[in-house]
């Protein structure tokens, strides 16, 4: 250290040593398949907590026996965290320190977690992520597809109409659209990409991701669905992508809008109100509802 610098405090975020006194919730990834892909300070973690709530206490005991941490477990799942999650906030506001995991990847995403962190921050309980394995991050990554601009949408509607409409709402999306699927449904969920986006929408199946028998199925919409096809049952953990719209390419150049403008011209056009002509803009734009009023309040 040179003359005159001061040595950084240590925090709960950059202490290699051990936890930071006092009550804190820890949202800790786990592997989501190869057991190697932990980092070591999730394992401090799991190790010097005072509890870890699991999604499921006996998956969740495989990783610790792996590892010889005897931390106590609690069981944490979407069928209790209503009652759960009060209980758990009562014993952080008690000075516990509590490592919150799901069977696997970061709790919270697309699994149980964000009422107890949500109840931790309104309670004024510092929550500390604790960085991992993601399994839409892996296959992202991997998938060939651009990666500049996504959209994770957690798991597809398990009913046809329903989730037709999601797909029909990512048509002309800018951006790729990330999603889980149950191995079951996924070759019906590819069927409806084929007639709801056509056989030439780039779409990539990764399966398996990180395990032993992990695999990419790659390609056209079309070639996709007649690979799985000649498989027969189709097993494991399922993340679906599906490439942008090409067809956005196409079109002619257009001087550029703001959504506030494009609402306003809609509406002159089309004589719709604000909430007809907003819709038609979010889709437009390949974006939710939401997101679109967002831009619609900036540019005012």
């Amino acid at each position: 250290m040179k003359p005159g610098e001061t040595k950084p405090r240590q925090t709960a975020a950059n202490s290699s040593h051990t936890l930071a006194p006092g009550p804190a919730l820890y949202l800790v990834a786990t592997p989501i398949g190869n057991l190697e892909d932990i980092t070591l300070r999730a394992l401090r973690v799991l190790k010097e907590a005072d509890v870890i709530a699991c999604e499921d206490t006996r998956q969740t005991q495989k990783l610790l026996n792996h590892y010889g941490i005897a931390t106590r477990t609690t069981s944490y799942h979407e069928h209790n965290e209503m009652t759960r999650a009060p209980e758990l906030v009562l014993e952080l506001e008690q000075g516990s320190r509590i490592a919150l995991v799901s069977d696997a990847g970061m709790p919270g995403i697309s699994d149980p977690g964000f009422r107890l962190i949500a109840l931790a921050i309104r309670h004024h309980v510092p929550v500390v992520p604790i960085p991992g394995a993601s399994a839409f991050l892996c296959a992202l990554a991997a998938s060939g597809l651009p990666t500049d601009s996504f959209r994770f949408s957690g798991f597809l509607p398990a009913k046809r109409g329903q989730r037709r409409q999601m797909l029909e709402s990512v048509k002309d999306s800018p951006r790729t659209q990330v999603f889980y699927e149950a191995p079951h449904r996924v070759m019906e969920a590819v069927e409806d990409i084929v007639e709801t986006l056509g056989a030439d929408r780039h779409v990539v199946i990764a399966r398996e991701v990180t395990k032993i028998h992990e695999e990419f199925l790659r390609g056209r919409a079309g070639e996709v669905l007649e690979a799985l096809k000649s498989r027969g049952e189709i097993k494991g953990e399922i993340t679906l992508l599906i490439g942008k719209s090409e067809t956005r390419d196409l079109r002619p150049e257009t001087s550029p809008l703001t959504a506030a403008q494009r609402v306003k011209q809609i509406m002159a056009e089309e004589k719709l109100d604000e909430k007809a002509a907003l819709k038609k803009v979010a889709k437009e734009r390949g974006i939710s509802k939401s997101e679109a009023y967002r831009e619609l309040q900036r540019n005012k």
